[in-house]
């Protein structure tokens, strides 16, 4: 039977990481089980790139996008020029 006062008492995150102890996760158990017969091998923080192809330069990416944007707007520009009024 629950007390009278659990129905008042608020569990929150800092009532949580007062606990003086805690249990790993699941995962952190299974992973801890795993590696204690089977370590993992060090890994290289990044690894290098299978082929990387050549690269744009940025210069002519900011050129196709701002020509894009000119014939866009020259386009509407010249639509509306044409339109009857």
């Amino acid at each position: 039977m629950s007390e009278p006062d659990d129905d008042q008492r608020e569990f929150d995150i800092k009532w949580a990481d007062q606990a003086e102890h805690k249990e790993p996760s699941a995962r952190a158990r299974m992973l801890a089980a795993r590696w204690k017969e089977n370590p993992p091998e060090p890994v290289p923080f990044r690894g290098e790139p299978e082929h990387v192809g050549p690269r744009r330069s940025s210069w002519l990416s900011t050129v196709i996008v701002l020509g894009c944007v000119a014939a866009v707007i020259l386009i509407l520009g010249y639509t509306r020029f044409q339109a009857p009024y």
